[in-house]
């Protein structure tokens, strides 16, 4: 089962708007999601891990510095970045140069069905 991580800032709720949803969705029945702080607040190390990734999922609503330095290292390690951001926020436009994919979502349910609809079937698990 291919590894997708998730990226995000903590100035949001990530676990009730994004992990709750990701466990719920089809994603988590074909690929191992790899929810950072889903059970610790601890720092999680995820420099070597992206050599294990096939995606990174980012949530790119509100920048943050941890995301960034993440998003370097999946693009170094040719993992296909996925950003993610809420309807009304202006993600940075430095995102083009690792990402051609970009979803824009209003809710929870929109976000899970736009991502479904462009991973199980434009990438399709291995």
């Amino acid at each position: 089962m291919e590894n997708i991580y998730v990226g995000h800032s903590r100035d949001f709720d990530y676990v009730g708007n994004l992990y709750t949803p990701l466990r719920k969705s089809r994603l988590n029945k074909y690929f191992n999601l790899i929810l950072p702080h889903e059970n610790s607040d601890e720092p999680f190390s995820s420099k070597d891990f992206f050599k294990t990734c096939r995606y990174m999922i980012a949530e790119v609503s509100s920048p943050a510095t941890g995301l960034g330095i993440e998003l370097g290292w999946a693009d170094v390690c040719n993992v296909d970045i996925i950003c993610i951001y809420r309807k009304g926020s202006r993600p940075s436009t430095s995102l083009n140069t690792i990402s051609n994919a970009f979803i824009e979502y209003e809710n929870e349910k929109d976000l899970i069905d736009k991502l479904e609809s462009l991973i199980l079937t434009y990438y399709k698990p291995i």
